[in-house]
C-alpha cells in the first residue's frame, strides 16, 4: 500500500520530485547570480538595453526560486539553502568576469536551455505521480522560457 503525504500524493514519488526540484533550485540560484553579475558588470554599446533586460531577467528568476522552494515544501520536503550545495548540484556553471553583452546573452540562452530540459524531466515525473501542481508550474515555466530562448537566439542572430 502506498503511503500518501499531506496533499494526497505518493510519498516516494514526491521525494523523487523534491530531489529533482532541489537540483533545479540549485541551477536557478547560480543562474540568478550569473545574471545579477551581468547586470552589474555589463559594458559596451548596448549597456542601457541589456542592463535593463538583465534586471528584468534576474527579478523573474528570483520569483521562480521562491516558487520552486515553496513547491518543495508543499510536497512535504525541505528546499536546500546553502550556496555550497547549489554549486555542487547546479547544472549551470558560475560565469565569472563576463561583462561583454553578447557573451552574457549567450550564457543566459544556454542557461535557459539547461533549465528547460530539467523542467521537462520534472514535468514527466510529476505527470507519472499525478502531481498536477508541479506539472502546471513546470509547464508554465517551459512555455515562457521557450519564447525567451527564441528571442535571445534571435538577438544573437542564431
Amino acid at each position: 500500500m502506498k503511503q500518501l503525504n499531506v496533499i494526497g500524493l505518493d510519498q516516494k514519488g514526491t521525494e523523487q520530485l523534491a530531489g529533482k526540484l532541489n537540483k533545479l533550485l540549485s541551477s536557478y540560484q547560480i543562474f540568478y547570480m550569473n545574471v545579477r553579475g551581468f547586470h552589474w558588470n555589463i559594458k559596451g554599446e548596448q549597456f542601457f538595453q541589456l542592463h535593463e533586460k538583465f534586471e528584468e531577467t534576474y527579478n523573474d528568476l528570483l520569483t521562480k526560486i521562491d516558487e520552486i522552494a515553496e513547491r518543495i515544501l508543499t510536497l512535504g520536503q525541505r528546499p536546500q539553502h546553502a550556496y555550497s550545495t547549489y554549486i555542487d548540484n547546479s547544472e549551470i556553471d558560475e560565469a565569472k568576469d563576463v561583462h561583454e553583452g553578447r557573451a552574457c546573452v549567450k550564457h543566459i540562452a544556454q542557461s535557459y536551455k539547461t533549465t528547460i530540459a530539467k523542467q521537462r524531466e520534472i514535468l514527466d515525473l510529476a505527470n507519472e505521480v499525478g502531481d498536477e501542481g508541479t506539472a502546471a508550474l513546470m509547464s508554465d515555466y517551459i512555455k515562457e522560457q521557450e519564447k525567451t530562448a527564441w528571442m535571445l537566439t534571435s538577438y544573437l542572430g542564431e
